[in-house]
């Protein structure tokens, strides 16, 4: 077999399920977007972390799932972690899922991993259903190269701060967001992006009613207004990145080589943003990629 042909695994994580968590992604809408795999590790674990029991609950009950679905989420993740990690270390198997998509991703179970981590046991992850990444594949947006925001900030003031510090951002970039915040945050978008930015807002991922919008800031501000029935449900925001000046770009390229050589990675991109009052990422991918090039 060619060294660089893939290769595929049937094992049956069932049988080695003791002593381990495992992070199991769920479907985002569709209920047969759910591996085999994934079922089968529900049903031979110990114990089901949920975010919302209720809302796993339909998943479980569609797939005959009998395991039993403790309540795990931000306000008492703290509180049971250290139980949890016990019956890890005990020989008990422990699933971690989200409401819906990959866990830790905009979702509780970071402590829980990070100490399971810490402790040597066994993190196990079940790949699956994930909103950015589903979004970004059919956004029509540049994908080699994107920043995941998760939900910006409820207040204006700290949301419109947050999108000052990404405007010169080069990489797509993606956002969360709820039915309640949709419209002010597209706003917000606009005026400190410019209304010609490119973007996407995917709606409704999986669902019946998905709708995946591709257009320039000010049109997709014209779309979310044009029906109640474009503000309900859960979004993805994807926008393109900043076209950096072509002869600006050049310029610190000059400058990042002329300061690499005697000051690190981070420093160079800091005194370089300061210089070109542009963006300190930006300044920091470019000097990783010219320090690559050396």
């Amino acid at each position: 077999m060619p060294e660089n042909e893939q290769q595929f695994s049937s094992r049956n994580d069932s049988n080695s399920a003791s002593g381990s968590l495992y992070v199991v992604a769920t479907p985002i809408g569709n209920l047969d977007d759910f591996s085999q795999r994934a079922i089968e590790v529900l049903q031979s674990v110990d114990l089901i972390l949920a975010e919302d029991t209720r809302q796993t609950g339909k998943l479980l009950q569609h797939y005959s799932i009998k395991t039993q679905a403790r309540s795990y989420h931000q306000h008492n993740e703290a509180q049971l972690l250290g139980k949890h990690i016990e019956m890890i270390r005990e020989g008990k198997s422990v699933a971690l899922v989200s409401d819906a998509g990959t866990p830790l991703i905009s979702d509780p179970g970071f402590p829980l991993v990070r100490a399971a981590r810490q402790q040597g046991l066994r993190v196990v992850p079940l790949p699956g259903a994930c909103a950015l990444v589903a979004a970004l594949s059919v956004a029509g947006l540049p994908v080699s190269r994107f920043c995941f925001e998760g939900f910006l900030p409820a207040k204006k003031a700290a949301r419109q701060q947050q999108l000052q510090h990404l405007k010169n951002e080069t990489r797509t970039l993606v956002f969360y967001e709820s039915t309640h915040r949709i419209t002010a945050s597209v706003d917000d978008m606009a005026e400190v992006f410019g209304q010609d930015r490119r973007a996407v807002i995917a709606r409704e991922l999986t669902k019946t009613f998905e709708q995946i919008q591709l257009d320039d800031l000010a049109g997709l501000q014209a779309w979310l207004a044009s029906s109640a029935d474009h503000l309900k449900g859960e979004f993805v925001v994807i926008v393109d990145g900043s076209q950096a000046d072509t002869e600006d770009d050049a310029s610190m390229r000059e400058l990042l080589a002329l300061l690499l050589p005697h000051v690190g990675v981070k420093q160079a991109a800091q005194i370089a943003a300061e210089f070109s009052g542009g963006g300190r990422n930006q300044m920091y991918e470019l000097a990783l990629a010219l320090k690559s090039e050396q």
